[in-house]
Parts: C-alpha cells; structure tokens; sequence
C-alpha cells in the first residue's frame, strides 16, 4: 500500500500516486483520470501542433521605458511571457531542477513521509480540491511556504536528496528578487510609481511566497489526461521553471490552445488573478494547461508570488475613474479567495473575473 497511496489523512479519500500508476497501470489509465472530451488535450504531429514563443523579454536591456512597454503589452495581450538574463545563476537552476528530480526519485517510503494534508497543503500530494470523487490530474507535486518567514517550516522540506534544502533555499531567495524586480516593471507598465503594486501586495518582506514543484511521470494515453487541468493562477504572479526539452504549457488565446516553446535558461512569468485585480483588468490572468507525455517525464517549478494572505485586494484607485473606469472586483483577502480555489480545486477561471 505504501508505493501507491496514503490513508488520506484529511482528504476524503485515500491519496493515490500518480507515479505508482503510472508504473503499474499498463496501457490502460484508470477511469479517475480521464477528461471529459471537451477537456481532452489534442496532440497532434509536431510539424501541425500550434506552437508559439510567448513574447521573450530581455531584461539586460538598457532601455527600463521599453521594457516597461514590453512587459505590459504581453500581460494585457497575453498574460504570460518569458524573461532572459533574469539574474538568477543558471547553475543554481540546473542544481534546483536535479534536487527536486532526486527527492521524486526516492523510494515511496521516503517520500510518504512528507505527505500533505488539506490544511496547508504543505509536502508531497498528488491532489487539488477536497471534494470526494473529484476529477485527478495526472501529477505529483511538493509544495512548500516561504513568505512570510513565520510560515517556513524547514522541518517539512524533505532531507534527501542532502543538497536540497540548501539548493531550495538558494533558489528562494534568488527568485525573490526577481519577482520584485519584475514587479516594478509591471507598475511602471500600468503607469504608476515602481514601488505602487509590490505596496499593494504588502511591501516588501510583507508580501507572500509559495513553491510547487511538480513531477508528471509517463502516460500511456496522454490523449486522455492532463498533468494540471485548465486553471488561471489564484495569485499574484507566477515564476515558472520548465524542463527546456519537454514542452507540456499550454496558453489558451483566442479559444485556441497554444503549446509554448520555453526558451532555455528563461522563467515563464504569468499574471494571476490577483494582479488582474489589482490592475482593475489591464493586465490579464489567463487560463493554461499542462499536458503529459507517453515517453518522457517532466518536472517543472512553479514559484507563486503574492499578496500578504489579509491584507483586502482591490482595484487599485490610481486605476479607476468611474463612470468610465468603475471598480470591476471588490476586495478580497488572498485568504478568503484561495479558500474559495482549494475547496472547489483547479477548474477553469473563475466566474468573477
């Protein structure tokens, strides 16, 4: 029972893992993790999928005006976009992606000890939602608190393989700093002060951070399934570390579903929905998908940026001028809203926005 599932301590229903299927499901996956066919991804040949570089930006450039105008024009057009010469070491992403490769490599028992529950959803989980009999996707994860410091827990990342608390750690921080460099840019794209929307989110060392790595072992019917099913981010901002040789993001734009092409050694970067809020819709959060592969694994690092989880969210009101502008959300705490998300899980957008 251990290489396959936990009792569910807290779930509705005991926890399977999806790499313990994978090994033992065959040619067949289980009824539990095929999508409706509406859901259903279409993979077609590589020479007819559409694939598509969201826009690339430089961030070496000297040009802070230009890059402003860049980063904003993708984020209302797009909601996503990639950034090169970020400043984060390229060999302290190489060194996070093997020690996160190593902890899903270790023996089930091992992993089992990290196991999550609905109440933080801090460890190892192969689930979203608390509904029983709920739709699973097919992938593992680990998720861990990082902002504030009163939330990291140390004692819950896991202690093999040795390098990787440290190399997370390392990896934190760097990425950090990313996330309120690129803040300033998305405020100075929205026309207001650099500093205007990380104050909004709580000033620096106010603000919220959050990492999931997420491991999506083989499919034999990739055709059936999703490693995450359609969903904007409930956050502020995402961060995305992809594996630069398995494509698996997919984009929905124009009702179409757009493969992305990650560029190596870049960070996808994506609006979620409470930057959508805050930017009174200038910038969108846009729903996205992870498809799944019959021949190869995937890891990928999702580093979730956000507002201080009880400060309330609003349209800022530099942003709104009504009749013309009226305020499009009322506030929210990040609190209230990502209770709503994980009692009902990951699908779609939500309505409100």
């Amino acid at each position: 029972m251990s290489s396959c599932c936990n009792g569910g301590a807290g779930w509705p229903e005991p926890v399977v893992r999806v790499q313990a299927v994978s090994d033992t499901c065959g040619a067949t996956i289980p009824e539990r993790y095929v999508k409706p066919p509406s859901e259903r991804p279409s993979l077609l040949a590589p020479a007819a999928e559409p694939v598509n570089n969201i826009p690339v930006v430089d961030l070496s450039l000297p040009d802070a005006d230009g890059t402003a105008r860049a980063v904003a024009e993708a984020s209302r057009e797009w909601g996503f976009f990639q950034v090169l010469n970020h400043g984060v070491r390229p060999e302290l992403l190489r060194r996070a992606r093997s020690a996160w490769r190593g902890f899903f490599k270790q023996p089930a028992d091992v992993r089992e000890r990290y196991a999550n529950t609905p109440a933080t959803y801090e460890g190892y989980g192969s689930r979203l939602g608390t509904a029983k009999g709920g739709p699973l996707d097919w992938g593992d994860y680990y998720f861990l608190h990082l902002l504030p410091p009163a939330l990291k827990s140390h004692d819950k990342w896991p202690s093999l393989p040795p390098t990787l608390r440290e190399t997370t750690e390392e990896y934190a921080e760097e990425v950090v700093q990313l996330c309120r460099r690129v803040m300033k840019v998305l405020s100075r794209g929205l026309g207001l002060d650099d500093g205007r929307l990380q104050a909004a989110f709580g000033g620096e060392g106010g603000e919220g951070a959050c990492l999931r790595v997420n491991f999506y072992p083989r499919c034999p019917q990739p055709e059936l399934t999703l490693g995450v099913a359609s969903h904007s981010d409930p956050g502020g901002m995402t961060m995305l570390l992809v594996d630069d040789h398995v494509r698996g993001l997919q984009v929905r734009r124009a009702g179409q579903w757009i493969t992305v092409d990650p560029v190596p050694g870049a960070f996808i970067v994506n609006i979620g929905d409470q930057i959508q809020v805050l930017s009174n819709a200038e910038y969108k959060s846009v729903e996205h998908r992870v498809t799944v592969s019959a021949v190869e694994e995937r890891l990928s690092m999702a580093f979730f940026y956000n507002p201080r989880g009880d400060l309330p969210v609003a349209p800022m009101v530099e942003l709104v001028a009504p009749p013309a502008s009226p305020a499009l959300y009322p506030a929210m705490t990040y609190d209230e809203y990502r209770a709503n998300i994980r009692q009902r899980g990951l699908s779609g957008k939500p309505t409100q926005l």
